[in-house]
């Protein structure tokens, strides 16, 4: 009852976000931001707690005080094996100036700065290949954020502290995941007809995947593969039926570049490692998983409506 309780506060806090931008840009499109935005959060915070935990073996008692732990560490001798050890677990380093603690604190100070923000971004691109253009959706310098740059960077900053909000430190992976998922959903129902492009109703998404995962429920390292995954959560639906989640190997293929990164947030915010991610950007109905990697899946999930009917009937102008 308190996970759901937690679960619900979560979503509560994340929706609210979605306020500030709904006057001005349709669910389509505000989704990016809002999306995009709770995942630095989670890439930040998360920095943040396992920095403090490789220095203090322990668990904080809050962002701030981890940060300035990070920002101490920072000035000693050991500061390049810390960075060294981070880029390793993590895959990314954040700088403490970028952090989304400090953001949310020059928010709150009507002292945040965009650029600042921006700069976040390109540095977790450019980190590892696994994070490449994961933020090209989120235009930071849209006219539909307001009119002149001093508006775009109050609503930006507006988002920020809203977002800030959800307390992410004592939130774990599985209740984010749920959250973010649900967040997904409600931006299905607003797009309405837009939505079969990023989403598979959750009813639908577990029949399927107890239809696939029938007797290999117990199987050590079960790969699964969608060719047309939206954001993938379809393919998250396999861990919860199976009874080593853990090692499962998620491959998944998706056309629309926008859903390919929001696919690639949701992996991350369920809690799955890189080394068990195999995404790719790409059209399967033009070319199918590159037969020179692993084609042998244990489970293949597909929602055909989906991937061959829509894109049939568009083509066709239908």
């Amino acid at each position: 009852m308190a996970e759901q309780e937690n679960s619900k506060d979560l979503i509560s806090v994340l929706w609210s976000g979605a306020d500030i931008l709904r006057s001005k840009m349709d669910a389509n499109e505000y989704k990016n931001y809002l999306l995009g935005i709770v995942f630095y959060k989670y890439l930040s915070d998360s920095f943040l707690i396992k920095v403090y935990d490789m220095i203090c073996d322990d668990k904080p008692e809050s962002l701030k005080e981890a940060l300035d732990v990070y920002v101490e560490e920072l000035q000693g001798e050991d500061a390049d094996e810390l960075i060294k050890e981070m880029k390793d677990e993590c895959h990314y380093i954040i700088e403490p100036e970028l952090t989304y603690t400090c953001f949310a604190d020059a928010a709150r100070n009507n002292i945040f700065n965009r650029e600042q923000l921006q700069k976040a971004f390109n540095n977790i691109e450019q980190s590892d290949p696994i994070f490449a253009d994961l933020f090209a959706d989120i235009d930071l310098y849209s006219n539909r954020l307001g009119a002149g740059d001093q508006k775009q960077s109050d609503t930006i900053a507006s988002l920020i502290r809203e977002i800030d909000k959800a307390d992410l430190l004592n939130t774990d992976a599985e209740i984010l995941g749920n959250a973010y998922e649900y967040l997904i959903g409600q931006f299905a129902s607003e797009t309405g007809k837009k939505a079969g492009e990023f989403y598979t109703p959750q009813a639908v998404s577990k029949i399927l995947t107890q239809i696939a995962i029938a007797g290999q429920e117990d199987k050590r390292g079960l790969s699964v593969y969608d060719p047309c995954m939206g954001s993938g959560s379809l393919l998250l639906n396999a861990k919860k039926y199976a009874e080593k989640p853990e090692y499962i190997k998620y491959y998944g293929q998706e056309l629309n570049t926008s859903t390919y990164n929001l696919a690639r947030m949701n992996m991350f915010l369920h809690g799955i490692s890189p080394e068990n991610q195999n995404l790719r950007n790409g059209d399967t109905l033009d070319e199918d998983w590159p037969t020179g990697e692993e084609t042998d899946f244990n489970m293949v999930l597909i929602l055909l409506i989906q991937c061959v009917v829509k894109p049939l009937a568009s083509a066709m102008g239908i």
